[in-house]
């Protein structure tokens, strides 16, 4: 899935910064995929949630983090990005 970056950061813009960013993404059951994207935060600042789906095949995974700026949302969403099979929410 393509995120549109230049709308998410006119979105962004709106906001004041710092500011608690919620992220949202689902992926399979796949423990290297779910480090893969707990690898994106700071484990010491960022609180994360996983749920796994009802049948246990896929895993949401939600975490809130204090970001200094639209910028700094939008990086950790383009390396999410390149990770296979991740799907941004």
């Amino acid at each position: 899935m393509n995120m549109d970056f230049d709308s998410l950061r006119e979105r962004l813009g709106e906001l004041s910064f710092p500011s608690v960013y919620m992220f949202k993404f689902i992926v399979k059951s796949d423990l290297q995929k779910i480090a893969q994207i707990e690898s994106l935060f700071q484990p010491e600042k960022a609180e994360i949630i996983r749920k796994e789906s009802s049948k246990g095949a896929f895993i949401s995974i939600s975490v809130k983090e204090v970001m200094l700026s639209p910028d700094e949302i939008i990086s950790v969403y383009e390396k999410a990005s390149k990770i296979h099979g991740v799907i941004t929410l």
